[in-house]
Order: structure tokens, then sequence, then C-alpha cells
């Protein structure tokens, strides 16, 4: 088994590290772009947020291109996805065409389907276009864990902090 000098096991993942050697996919989005390695704290509910500025995707019916913040935030179980990889899922969506609701829920039931965490919401924050702001928030539970009270009271914190995506 590969560990680091801080003992995440990496042994399955095959994007990070390849350097220039990365493979893009712009128009197919698909769960299996996405890498997973193992948590190392599955007893503790923490949040891992992680924000895309740069998310497009195309209108379905004029072919325009949206654009978007996409917020990914979890509370993992077994498993965390990695950060290259995720970088490489949004990046799939690039001449993909669909509605911004329909890529807000898919994306949720990927990483849900991937991860199984404990907690996790996708929020598309949709730039203006034609006036008209859209905003697209996606949300699952899993009820069925006994963390579950736990996580819910450490979500409901979450969501009651100012600024938690400012830098």
């Amino acid at each position: 088994m590969k560990t680091t000098r801080s003992q995440d096991r990496t042994e399955q993942l095959v994007s990070l590290g390849k350097a220039g050697a990365t493979e893009y996919n712009y128009d197919s989005p698909s769960p299996e772009i996405l890498e997973t390695f193992p948590n190392n704290f599955p007893d503790r509910p923490y949040i891992i947020s992680i924000e895309y500025p740069e998310y497009t995707s195309l209108c379905p019916v004029t072919g325009q291109p949206d654009f978007a913040t996409i917020i990914v935030e979890y509370i993992p179980d077994e498993l965390c996805v990695e950060s290259k990889s995720f970088k490489l899922y949004m990046g799939s969506y690039r001449n993909h065409q669909s509605f911004m609701e329909t890529i807000t829920n898919n994306m949720l039931d990927h990483f849900v389907g991937r991860l199984a965490p404990l907690w996790m919401r996708v929020k598309g924050i949709f730039s203006p276009r034609g006036g008209t702001a859209l905003h697209v928030f996606a949300e699952h539970y899993k009820e069925e864990s006994s963390l579950y009270p736990r996580v819910r009271e450490t979500v409901r914190e979450w969501k009651m902090e100012s600024g938690r995506h400012s830098s």
C-alpha cells in the first residue's frame, strides 16, 4: 500500500501527478472522472468545501455559454474527493449542453454516487444572463448513518456562519 508521510492512502489515484500527461475531456461529464481517497477521520463530522469559480457549460437550446461558481460542501463518510479529479470533472462540462437546474442536480447525484457522504450540498451560483441570475442548491443527507444527529447539527451551524467562503 502506498502512503504519504501523513498516512494518506494514494495508490488508487491516477490523475494526480501526471503533470503534462493529464487528459482533458470537455463535453462528457461522468462520475468516473472523480477519484477518491480514504477519509482518515470517518467518525468526525467535519466539512469540506470546494469552490470552482471557473465553471462553464452551454445552454441546451441556444448554445450560449453559462458561467458559474460551483461550490461543493460535504461531510465525508469513508471517502473524500481528490481535488485534481474534481477540477477535471468540472472542466468536463465546458461543451456540455444542459439546463442549470439539471446540471446542479446531476452533479449532486455523481458526487453522492462516488463518495456516499454523510451530507452534501452542491451550489450552482450562475452568472446573470439576460438580466436574470439563477442560483441552484441541491442537497443530500445519509439519514441511515448513526452520525446523522451530529451531522444535522454540524450542517445547521455551518449554514449559519457568515462569510464562510471568503478568502
